[in-house]
């Protein structure tokens, strides 16, 4: 069942006025598990003396292009850190394997949509100038299953970084493979290497059949669900975005993402 509470009356009014001209019917899941390896109760960590999963709520919450927004979780604390909030949860089962069962089972519960937008919960950055092309590409584009963002990487450092994920992709737009090794092979070094970041935007019925899939092969090996979707013939629609994120993973990313607010503001704030 979801949950709604009635705070930031305001904050939901504004947003609802900007949706007006909203063309599909799109729902945000953002999955949050309390449990982490590196980052024990990471959902909660104030960052900027805002909860992490909190701030990843208010920026979808900014998107014009989105219709409602769910965190998705397993955990009761979260449920009500988000509901005082004036946020809406989903309690989900804890034994789902992947975020992207999490989402899945939020959409399946929460009803028909268009579009289901998973909202990764460590990722404080991504906001409406990520989300709404995203959105805007799965309205013009009744083809698309499924759209993701590229990032050109600027930081060599990244480019063999197993926790940035890599991609290839096609002169359409079509993504060829993901893969946390370096690719492609640059024997010419013109060549940009991108990287996968910030939401997916599914269509509502595509997430559902996807979620009764097997793993595959390639998924497992690269633990990356996105080679689930390309292992089975389908196809990936990637659009390019210039702006950055930082996900929280460890304390050092925190430390890099308060840095960043004192540089270049908050915009929660």
């Amino acid at each position: 069942m979801v949950k709604e509470t009635r705070c930031f009356q305001d904050l939901f009014r504004l947003c609802r006025s900007e949706r007006r001209s909203r063309q599909l019917k799109t729902l945000a899941v953002i999955p949050a598990r309390f449990g982490s390896t590196r980052l024990p109760g990471k959902p909660l960590i104030r960052i900027g003396g805002i909860p992490l999963v909190i701030r990843v709520f208010l920026q979808a919450s900014r998107c014009s292009s989105i219709t409602d927004v769910i965190v998705a979780t397993d955990d009761e604390r979260i449920v009500q850190v988000v509901e005082a909030e004036g946020g809406r949860t989903m309690m989900t089962p804890s034994d789902l394997p992947t975020g992207g069962d999490r989402v899945a089972f939020a959409a399946r519960e929460f009803g028909p949509v268009d579009c289901v937008l998973n909202i990764q919960g460590d990722d404080p950055l991504v906001g409406p100038d990520m989300i709404d092309p995203l959105v805007s590409m799965m309205a013009g584009r009744p083809e698309v299953s499924l759209g993701v963002l590229a990032k050109a990487i600027e930081d060599p450092s990244e480019e063999r970084d197993p926790d940035i994920v890599k991609m290839v992709f096609d002169r359409r737009g079509k993504a060829l493979y993901f893969s946390r090794s370096p690719i492609p092979f640059r024997r010419n070094p013109g060549v940009s290497m991108y990287k996968h970041i910030g939401p997916y935007a599914w269509r509502r019925d595509f997430l559902l059949d996807f979620c009764r899939w097997e793993q595959t092969p390639l998924e497992r090996s690269e633990s990356l669900e996105m080679l689930r979707v390309l292992e089975n013939g389908y196809e990936i629609s990637c659009i390019e975005t210039l702006r950055d994120t930082i996900e929280i993973d460890s304390p050092g990313d925190v430390e890099r993402l308060e840095k960043y607010f004192r540089e270049y503001g908050d915009d929660l704030k």
